[in-house]
C-alpha cells in the first residue's frame, strides 16, 4: 500500500509525535511501505524527518516528490530520496505543486493530514483524497 502526506505549512511542531504513532501503525498493522511526501512546509518536513528514521528500522520506501526541477550548487546536498514524476516538465510552474499533489493522490491509498481550517491546499487535496475514495487519516482533531 502506498501513502501520501497533505498538511499546513505552519503544522505545530506537538504533532509530530501524533504523526510518528500514525506512520507506525501504517507500517505495522496496514502494510504500507511506500511514501509520497512533499516538500514544502512544517508537515512535510515532520513526515520526511519520520521517515527517514523509521527506513533505517523497516522495510520502507519514501519519496520526497518534487514539484520542481531541483537547483543545487552544494555538490554534498543529498537527492537521493526525491522524485520528479514524469509529465510535471511540461507543467506552468505556477501549477506544478497543485500537478505534483494530484499526481501523489492518484498513487496513493491512504492520505495523512493535518488540516485545521476549509481553506488552502492541504484542505483542498484533503477532500480530493477523500473524493477520490481514498483512506484519509487526520491528525488535527
Amino acid at each position: 500500500m502506498i501513502c501520501t502526506f497533505f498538511g499546513h505549512k505552519d503544522t505545530p511542531k506537538e504533532t509530530e509525535p501524533t504523526l510518528r504513532t500514525t506512520l507506525l501503525d501504517l507500517i505495522i498493522n496496514k502494510n504500507v511501505t511506500v511514501f509520497f511526501v512533499g516538500n514544502n512546509g512544517n508537515f512535510d518536513a515532520m513526515a520526511r524527518r519520520q521517515l527517514k528514521d523509521l527506513s533505517v528500522i523497516y522495510p520502507i520506501k519514501y519519496y520526497v516528490v518534487l514539484a520542481y526541477l531541483p537547483y543545487t550548487k552544494n555538490k554534498d546536498d543529498d537527492m537521493s530520496d526525491t522524485i520528479y514524476p514524469e509529465g510535471l516538465e511540461n507543467v506552468p510552474k505556477r501549477f506544478a505543486i497543485s500537478w505534483r499533489n494530484k499526481w501523489m493522490i492518484k498513487q496513493s491509498d491512504i492520505a495523512v493530514t493535518y488540516v485545521k481550517h476549509s481553506f488552502g491546499g492541504a484542505a483542498q487535496f484533503k477532500e480530493l483524497a477523500q473524493k477520490q475514495g481514498k483512506t484519509v487519516i487526520e491528525l488535527s482533531k
